[in-house]
């Protein structure tokens, strides 16, 4: 790889690196003295700027030229394109480059930042100066003198003092020449002939190492100083521009006298070094030099070639006698570092002698760095005014630091003398940019000053410090503050319209329009409320009402007059006090309870639910009953209504009192209700038959009748009311050839059959009546007789016959195969008196048979209170049964008959039998059946009346309260027969084999019974054969 692939590869390197750092550099060449707005180039395009689409920029891209303050910058950049171009201020290499005349390039450097921070990078330009053939060559002087001896050998040279061209390379000066007169007919390079030389002199150009070119005049003829001592010529210098440039000079040649040996210097290169701090006065070096001649010929005199720079012959001094170079003003190695003083020897002779001293000037610590700050953003009367919503790496100012001394003289830190929130951040040598290192808080702080300190290296460092000036401009970046987030209140009701409530304030950070705070409601306050929004007053225009809304939450706003603005929102809750304005509230004007009547005494009848609208003291509501005190008392505060007394329903069907609600307030206020409680009935009173008004009557039934029609009807009632008045009827027994059915409802009992022979004669029907009641049905059953004939001829005989069959058990039919009068009287009464004889004997024999098997078994049954108790008491014995009730009845004051009765399922679903053995008394005495006692039926009694048993449930308000004993009542035995007279008094009184027990003394109302005798089922019964 050759050295040019090299150093492009590490150019290529560098430029990535410096890349990276989000610092570029750019190289142009440009010539000096281009007029105004020529192009130069394109950062866009030349830094191959791309900008990724998915980065948003918070401003266009821009390009701004970074440069210090008061300079004058030699180009311009276009801050949308990037382009570059020159301005009206031309570029000078030879004053940018001062003082280089040789080969070295010449640069302008600049920086240029791309923007916004998104994108941000910091570019340095370096333009290479081109130098072009602006300036002439000169020499020192237009009068240059020469002096020769007159014995110069042929081809001596003497030096010529150089012209000098700031100009370089080609367009420096490249040869000189004499000049012949215009009339010379001949020119050679290097040498001239005129009339006055005649060819005595010519012109030779010596090139030096450092590429400078230096004339020398050449003799070209022996002198001779008393024929002609001076020679007076033109000398032409000419540079290689295009077109070049020359200027010409008069050499003036004086020949002088001989001296033939030149001094001789005894080093003719020294090297030395003195500190830049070297007083005035200080020994820089110290000549020697020797001449052979003798006399005025070996006086040495040492003086400066005019060669040497004009800041050398001002800085340093030689002594012509002795040869001593002594500083003759302060030295400043910034200044220029090396001094080459060309000391010239001469003892009078033509040609001195040459030594060259090289005086390098070493550093001392005498320079504070500089500090040249260059604002990215623009300062405004010397202060950057920054947004505090700056974004964080914001770029402010480029920070150039300099230091003209050298080594670690020269090695400079820049850093901030405080904590602040900005940073320098370093891209070149020597160059930092001052950026925001963290968010900027305008109600922190305003403004910041800040001290850039720039520190060399040396000992003891020096330190250089510069102050640049922020302002933190002011951002609508803080929402107003409430002193109290939430705002409790409190007022009484019933307030007067306009009450001052309270008065809300908040707090801004920012400053002017953006700490302007306005107060609004929320949206989800009350018209009732009104909010000033300059004072924060806050008033309650109308009137509360603590029993409409007792409380009242809602927001309030801040908001400031910021753009955007910004607002916060606090909770205002106001508690309305109360006021005992309400009086107590029943929440029914009359209530309506239902309670049964077995319900025991302090039982619950229902609750009094009271409210008042107001709160506390003024809402603790007591109760109390105005009237009706005797019969029930209230908890004066649940509102509970208790009995003292037990019910009755049948006596006394409902109660009404009146109940006074009182608060407690300091002025209490109260009011009343209607409380009205119904007593409801429960099943405790069986049915009783009204119809038949005996077992002994009996009715006619023609034979003649048809079918379907009513041939009679039994009636009963019950005491209770609702369902456990609904009755139901049924053939249970006698019916078994089917000839009759009942209506279940009317208690109609029709003809079902045509009556034929064989039906003729007494029948004897089992009719069986039971309520609906709940949880048990209660029932009582008769006897009807029907009396199948077409007369009644003899009235005894039936009477006989109907008295007969009660001594007949329940479960055998009666009337089947009887012939009527009609057929053979003779017949009838013959069979009479056998089948009666038959039925005494057999009625006697199984009396005894049962009663000798039974009396063992009646008595474990009595014992273990598992069989019912059969009786059936007259009118007397049912009053004494309610006076001892308690007390068992003898079962040996009772000559018992046992009956068993067959019962077997027939085709005819409706018909029913029982199965069971009765216990009937001997000593039974025939009387009327007696009458239903219409003055103990409930006045709410009617034969289709409602069910109102459904309507058990209280009326009371309290839909979830339910009325239930508190204390249980024990459950009473009831009888299962109808206490009918005794002619009527002869059936079991258990509608199935379950056991039921009774809740009353009530000897007509059954609740429970235990049917436990031997049921036998010795045979059907058949059904009615045509």
């Amino acid at each position: 790889m050759d050295l040019l692939s090299g150093t492009y590869l590490l150019a290529v390197l560098l430029a990535c690196i410096v890349f990276q750092s989000g610092a570029q550099e750019k190289n142009y060449t440009v010539r000096e003295e281009l007029p105004e707005n020529v192009l130069i180039g394109n950062l866009l395009k030349d830094l191959n700027l791309t900008l990724d689409p998915d980065v948003p920029l918070s401003s266009p891209l821009q390009f701004k030229l970074v440069y210090k303050t008061g300079d004058v910058p030699l180009i311009r950049v276009e801050e949308n394109t990037g382009e570059i171009f020159t301005t009206a201020n031309r570029i000078d290499r030879e004053k940018l480059c001062s003082g280089i005349f040789s080969e070295n390039r010449c640069f302008y450097e600049v920086e240029v930042a791309v923007l916004p921070d998104e994108v941000f990078r910091l570019v340095k330009i370096r333009f290479l100066i081109e130098d072009i053939n602006d300036n002439a060559p000169l020499f020192p002087s237009t009068v240059i003198n020469i002096s020769i001896p007159e014995n110069t050998a042929i081809n001596s040279r003497y030096s010529v003092p150089s012209a000098i061209d700031p100009d370089i390379g080609v367009n420096g000066i490249q040869h000189y020449e004499l000049l012949k007169p215009k009339t010379a007919p001949k020119r050679t390079f290097g040498s001239i002939t005129n009339d006055q030389g005649q060819n005595v002199f010519g012109l030779d150009i010596i090139e030096t190492p450092e590429g400078d070119k230096w004339p020398q005049l050449i003799v070209q003829q022996i002198l001779d100083r008393e024929q002609k001592d001076t020679y007076v010529m033109k000398i032409k210098v000419e540079d290689g521009g295009s077109p070049p440039r020359s200027s010409t000079a008069i050499l003036q040649v004086t020949v002088t006298d001989v001296n033939d040996n030149r001094p001789v210097f005894k080093e003719n290169d020294i090297e030395v070094s003195v500190p830049e701090n070297a007083p005035v006065g200080t020994s820089v070096s110290q000549l020697h030099a020797t001449d052979a001649d003798l006399g005025s010929n070996a006086q040495i005199h040492f003086y400066f070639s005019n060669q040497i720079s004009s800041l050398a012959k001002r800085l340093f001094a030689i002594d012509n006698t002795s040869g001593l170079i002594t500083i003759r003003e302060p030295l400043d190695r910034e200044e220029s570092p090396v001094h080459k003083l060309t000391v010239l020897a001469s003892d009078g002779s033509s040609t001195p002698s040459r030594a060259t001293v090289t005086v390098n000037v070493t550093d001392i610590n005498d320079n504070v760095p500089s500090i040249d700050t260059r604002y990215i953003i623009n300062p405004v009367n010397g202060t950057v005014l920054l947004s505090e919503k700056a974004p964080l790496n914001t770029k402010i100012a480029l920070i150039t630091v300099m230091d003209k001394d050298a080594d670690l003289n020269g090695k400079v830190t820049c850093f901030t003398d405080h904590d602040v929130p900005f940073r320098l951040k370093p891209v070149f040598d020597n160059q930092f940019l001052l950026e925001t290192a963290t968010f900027l808080d305008y109600e922190a702080t305003r403004e910041y000053a800040i001290k850039i300190v720039a520190s060399d290296s040396g000992k003891p460092p020096l330190n250089q410090s510069a102050m640049l000036l922020i302002k933190i401009k002011d951002e609508n970046d803080n929402a107003p503050v409430f002193t109290q987030p939430i705002i409790g209140l409190s007022i009484p009701e019933n307030n007067a319209p306009g009450t001052q409530l309270t008065k809300i304030s908040a707090t801004d950070a920012d400053s002017g329009r953006n700490a302007e705070i306005s107060y609004i409601l929320g949206s989800d306050a009350p018209p009732i409320f009104n909010l000033d929004r300059r004072t924060g007053i806050l008033t309650a225009v109308r009137k509360l009402d603590r029993e409409k809304q007792d409380r009242y939450s809602f927001a309030v706003l801040a908001k400031d007059n910021g753009m955007p603005p910004l607002q916060t929102n606090a909770t205002v809750t106001v508690s309305v006090l109360d006021q005992n304005d309400n009086s107590p509230a029943f929440t029914h004007n009359e209530y309506n309870f239902y309670v049964p009547e077995n319900l025991p005494m302090y039982g619950t009848v229902g609750l009094i639910t009271v409210t008042d609208a107001d709160s506390g003291e003024n809402a603790a509501v007591t109760l109390s009953i105005l009237n009706g005190r005797d019969n029930f008392i209230i908890d004066p505060l649940t509102g509970v209504i208790r009995p003292n007394i037990t019910f009755d329903r049948e006596q006394q069907g409902s109660y009404t009192f009146q109940v006074k609600a009182v608060d407690g307030g300091r002025l209490q206020r109260s009011s009343t209700a209607k409380v009205t409680i119904n007593v409801v009935d429960v099943n405790d009173n069986r049915p009783v038959f009204v119809i038949p008004s005996s077992n002994y009557s009996y009715e006619l039934v023609p034979t003649s009748a048809s079918p379907g029609s009513v041939v009679t009807k039994v009636f009963a009632v019950d005491n209770d009311t609702g369902m456990n008045a609904e009755l139901r009827y049924s053939i249970i027994g006698g019916n078994s050839r089917g000839l009759f059915t009942i209506d279940q409802l009317t208690g109609n009992i029709t003809l079902k059959e045509k009556v034929i022979t064989s039906d003729h004669g007494l029948h004897r029907l089992v009719i069986k009546v039971n309520d609906l009641g709940q949880p048990e049905s209660l029932y009582t059953i008769a006897l009807v007789h029907l009396f199948v004939n077409e007369t009644v001829t003899n009235s005894s005989y039936v009477q006989e016959l109907v008295r007969r069959n009660m001594e007949t058990p329940v479960g055998q039919n009666v009337g089947d195969g009887e012939i009527t009068p009609q057929t053979n009287d003779y017949v009838k009464i013959i069979i009479a008196i056998i089948a009666g004889t038959m039925t005494v004997i057999l009625v006697i024999f199984v009396t005894a048979l049962v009663r000798c098997r039974q009396t063992p078994r009646h008595k474990v049954v009595q014992k273990n209170k598992q069989s019912g108790e059969w009786v059936s008491p007259n009118q007397e014995n049912r009053q004494i049964k309610k006076k001892k009730k308690k007390k068992k009845r003898s079962p040996k004051s009772l000559l018992l008959n046992f009956v068993t009765i067959e019962e077997s399922k027939p085709d005819d679903p409706g018909h029913e039998h029982i199965n069971g053995t009765l216990d009937i008394p001997v000593e039974l005495e025939e009387q009327t059946m007696g009458k239903y006692n219409w003055a103990t039926t409930p006045t709410t009694f009617k034969p289709d009346s409602p069910d109102l048993a459904k309507h058990y449930k209280s009326a009371s308000p309290q839909p979830t309260f339910q009325i239930k004993p508190e204390t249980p009542v024990p459950p009473k035995k009831h009888h299962v027969i109808q206490e009918l007279p005794l002619d009527n008094t002869f059936v079991v009184g258990c509608d199935s084999l379950s056991k039921c027990s009774s809740s009353s003394s009530d000897p007509y109302s059954v609740s429970e019974c235990s049917c436990q005798g031997g049921f036998k089922t010795p045979g059907p019964i058949h059904t009615r054969q045509l």
